[in-house]
This record gives structure tokens, sequence and C-alpha cells, in this order.
């Protein structure tokens, strides 16, 4: 195997792009992962088949090449990502999503002890399966996608088949439940239970693979809640010890439930502007409605017409439906269209 990382630092702008090339099937496959440092990247393939070496060399030779001449540089050792040809294979895996809450629910949610709080993290929510035929990561969709290949190995050196659910933080996984282990479904166990087998597995503070600081009394929950709030974190999740594991997100509550301390969604992008901006649609009724615009840094490509994209903002306007104060957060993969409704917004109060 050969591999490179190269980095990108200009501005504001900090990317990261690999090339490696790989034995397969007799021959040799260049694969490549791009992105903004510390996101999950996109993975992809230069050789569609296996090529002969020199072939493989020139290609992987080319790639160096060309990003060299466009600034990017070797630098410090990068994590490289496990390109998989089962992509987008569809699983029937689908992770349990949570609703949101307001201020006024999670202040009861701190008092009640059958109530466990952790931080939501601001990653791509992830599950990982592991068995003897390989180790796959699959999206909130349940569609087969690369994982990052310090985060397989790792799991992979736990030694037991398994499913895990979590969050990817840049080359780090964070789990919070265990829904598989060694041939046993735990999705019908309460989450204590789930939990409990999670925390035995899985090392609290490990490199590669870590799992969701949990707290149960009311004043470790107050103490947490005030130090995200402080760091600017996401928001924090409230899980029912006593519930089980049940795929989807419910009509309404439920025993897993999110407190953002802003706000986001997802929505459509429908057209291009200029100086790196672009329109924003969601949908009424299943018809495209505006939203606003919103700029793309440049750490991020410019997204294209009819991508998903997810941004963060203060509020909406009811009178206009558009977004104020939008901050471009990235392009989302893992989102239906028919989740990027007007039903996701945080209205401005009236006066």
């Amino acid at each position: 195997m050969e591999h490179i990382t190269l980095y990108f630092r200009e501005g504001s702008s900090d990317k990261i792009y690999q090339a490696g090339i790989q034995p397969k099937d007799g021959g040799f496959v260049v694969h490549f992962a791009y992105g903004r440092r510390g996101s999950a990247l996109t993975t992809g393939t230069k050789t569609q088949s296996p090529v002969d070496y020199p072939k493989a060399k020139s290609i992987f030779d080319k790639l160096v090449r060309e990003k060299t001449a466009k600034g990017y540089t070797p630098g410090e050792s990068g994590t490289p990502y496990q390109h998989t040809d089962k992509a987008q294979q569809a699983t029937d895996i689908l992770p349990q999503l949570l609703n949101p809450i307001e201020q006024e629910e999670a202040v009861s949610l701190v008092c009640d002890p059958q109530w466990v709080m952790q931080e939501k993290f601001d990653g791509r929510r992830l599950l990982i399966r592991c068995n003897d035929q390989g180790t796959d990561g699959i999206n909130r969709s349940g569609l087969i996608v690369s994982l990052p290949q310090s985060v397989s190995k790792t799991v992979e050196a736990l030694n037991s088949q398994l499913i895990l659910d979590g969050e990817c933080v840049g080359e780090k996984f964070i789990a919070f439940d265990l829904l598989e282990l060694d041939g046993t479904d735990l999705r019908s166990q309460p989450y204590r239970v789930r939990l409990v087998a999670l925390n035995n597995i899985v090392p609290a503070g490990g490199d590669c693979i870590c799992t969701a600081a949990t707290t149960i009394l009311t004043e470790t929950k107050k103490a947490m809640l005030e130090k995200l709030k402080s760091s600017k974190a996401e928001g924090v999740v409230f899980k029912r010890l006593d519930a089980l594991y049940t795929p989807g997100r419910p009509a309404s509550g439920g025993p897993s439930l999110k407190l953002k301390f802003y706000e986001t969604a997802s929505f459509l992008v429908s057209q291009i502007n200029e100086q790196r901006s672009v329109s924003l649609a969601l949908l009424r009724d299943a018809q495209p409605v505006p939203a606003g615009n919103v700029t793309i840094p440049p750490n991020h490509a410019v997204p294209s017409q009819g991508d998903i994209v997810e941004v963060r903002y203060l509020y909406a306007f009811p009178e206009s439906g558009c977004v104020y104060q939008p901050v471009y957060l990235g392009r989302r993969d893992d989102i239906q269209r028919t989740d990027c409704t007007t039903g996701q917004l945080k209205f401005k109060a009236a006066a």
C-alpha cells in the first residue's frame, strides 16, 4: 500500500487531500479522500477496476502533482479513509432519531433520574457494523459509507461482532449505544442495559473510538449543561433509561430528545449565485419555497443546484420564511429531499 496526505491552508481555508494505492484482485486501485480538516471526508476511486502497478502509480503520481501545483503540501500524518466497494448499499439498519425539545422541558429532565444526559456532538450520525464479512459504516439512511481506517481497525481490535451507534466527529467515533453484540440483539433491552454493555466493550478515553460522557445525577447534569453552553457546544441529548431501541423518529416526544443551543436545518440549493453564495429553499406541501441565501466559506466547495446542505441560523422570519444570520455547515448526503421541509424552522417570536 502507498499513501500520501496533503494539506492546504490559506486564510480560513483548511483542507486535506488523501490518495493511496491498494492491491485488489491481483491488480491495484487508486482511492482518494478530500474535505475540510476535522470533518468527515468524501471518498472516491480513480480506477473503477484493478489495473497493473505501473498504471496505478502513474494515476497516483498525477494526482499528487495536480494537488501540489495548487498549493497542497505534505505535512503531519493524517488518517486515511477506508474505501468500500459496498458504498451506498442498503442495510435495512436504521438509527433511532431524536425529537427536539425547548429549554423548559429540558429543565424537568435534568431533575428526573429516569433520564440520562449526554453531549450532542457536531458531527455526522453513523452506525458501525463489524462481523465476519468486514467492518462497515452505515449512515442515517441505512446506506453503507466509508470509515476512517483508524476507526475501522480499532473496532476490529475489539474482537467482537457488534453494531455501534454514535457520531463521527472528524476522524474520531463517539459511541453512545450498542445494538448488537456477538449474536445477541440488544434493541429489546432497556437503555441502561445497553449502556452498561457499551461501556464494558468500548474504552471511555480512546483516541479513535470512545464513549459519550453520560450523567444521571441532577447536580452533574446541571453542571454539564452550563459547561457545554459556555463552551458553545451544539447541545445536549436526553435518553430514558428504561427505553428500548426503536428505529426512526416518533411523531412527537419519544425516549431520545435533543436540546440544541442554536438552530440548524437541512435546505435544498435552489440556485448558485455570484460571490460564493447560494439560494436556499424548503418544501411546503411538497412545493419548494424560498428560504434565503447563504455564503459558502472558502474552506468548503460550492455545492451544486439540487444538493442538500446543512445551515445554522438564529431564527426564521414568519412573514417570508427566510432564515436570519445563516452559517453554512456543509453538504448532506444522508438526508432525503422529503425531509427538507419548512416544519424544521424555528420562527422569530412575535414582538
